[in-house]
C-alpha cells in the first residue's frame, strides 16, 4: 500500500538546557496573540461595546480560561478514574491533556466574568471570542500534525501516512483535516458573518454559529480521526469527541434563537 512519508519535524524548535520551546507552545502563544490582535481590529467597529485596552485586559483571563479549563476538562472527561487514584498528578500539564470542550467551557466562565467586570454583553464578548478563537484551534492542529499525534484512522487514500507511533499502517492525517475545518472554513465562515453589521447588532447569533460550525465540524473530524486508545469508540459508536459536540451545537441553536429575540445592540 502506497503512503506518504510523515515529515519528521523536530517539535522542539530550541532547547538551551532545560529549557525548550516547542512547536505546540508556540501555537498556543501565536494562537492568543492573534486572536488578541484580530479582536482588537474587530471592537473599533460599531457597536463599539469593548476598547482595544479592554480586548488587551481579557487576555489573561482567556489564558486562565484556556489552561484551567482545558486542564480539569480532560481529567474529568477523559480520565477521571486515573487522576482521582492521584491527584497530584493533574497539576503536571508538561506531560500533555488538554481537552477543548474543558477549555471551552473555562473561557465561557471568563467571559461572564470578564463580561460582569467590566460591564458590558456578556454575548459581545463571546462574540468576539468566537470570531477569534478558530486561529488556535487551526495553529493547535498543526501543532498535532508537526508532533505526530492524534493521527486519524487506517485509510488507503493516496495522501494517507504512516505516523511514528501510529504502527505500520498508512493513516488519514486527521491532524490537517481537523486544522482545516476547525480553523480556516470556522475563521472564513465567522469573519463573513461580523463584516454584517446587522448580525454584529444581535450579539449571540456569531457566537451560536461558532458553536455549531465546532460541533458539526468536530463531529466529522472524528469519523477520520483515531480514538483515544484508552476510551475507544463509547455509546453507539460514537467517540468522546463527538458525544461531547453534541451539546455544543444545541446550546449553540440556543443561542442563536435567543439573540434573534432580543432588541440590536445600538
Amino acid at each position: 500500500m502506497l503512503a506518504l512519508i510523515f515529515p519528521a519535524i523536530d517539535p522542539v524548535i530550541v532547547e538551551i538546557g532545560p529549557f525548550a520551546i516547542r512547536w505546540y507552545a508556540l501555537a498556543y502563544i501565536a494562537g492568543l496573540f492573534g486572536g488578541i490582535w484580530y479582536a482588537r481590529w474587530m471592537v473599533r467597529h460599531e457597536p463599539h461595546l469593548m476598547t482595544p485596552s479592554q480586548v488587551d485586559d481579557f487576555l489573561l483571563w482567556v489564558l486562565g480560561g484556556v489552561v484551567l479549563g482545558g486542564r480539569l476538562g480532560y481529567v474529568l472527561f477523559y480520565k477521571p478514574a486515573e487522576y482521582l487514584a492521584n491527584p497530584l498528578a493533574i497539576v503536571k500539564t508538561w506531560e500533555g491533556g488538554m481537552s477543548f470542550h474543558g477549555g471551552l467551557l473555562g473561557v465561557s466562565l471568563a467571559i461572564i466574568l470578564f463580561a460582569r467586570h467590566i460591564k458590558t454583553d456578556k454575548w459581545y464578548v463571546a462574540d468576539l471570542v468566537a470570531c477569534a478563537a478558530p486561529i488556535g484551534l487551526g495553529l493547535g492542529r498543526l501543532a498535532n500534525f508537526v508532533n505526530g499525534e492524534l493521527w486519524g484512522r487506517v485509510a488507503d487514500v493516496p495522501w494517507a501516512m504512516v505516523f511514528p507511533g501510529g504502527g505500520p499502517d498508512p493513516r488519514h492525517p486527521s491532524q490537517l483535516y481537523q486544522a482545516a475545518l476547525e480553523g480556516l472554513f470556522l475563521f472564513l465562515l465567522l469573519h463573513f458573518l461580523w463584516r454584517n453589521e446587522s448580525i454584529r447588532r444581535r450579539p449571540g447569533i456569531i457566537t451560536g454559529v461558532f458553536w455549531i460550525g465546532y460541533g458539526v465540524v468536530r463531529i466529522i473530524g472524528e469519523f477520520f480521526r483515531e480514538p483515544d486508545a484508552f476510551l475507544g469508540f463509547l455509546f453507539a459508536g460514537a467517540t468522546m469527541g463527538q458525544l461531547l459536540s453534541v451539546p455544543m451545537v444545541l446550546f449553540g441553536l440556543f443561542s442563536i434563537w435567543r439573540a434573534r429575540r432580543v432588541p440590536a445592540a445600538l
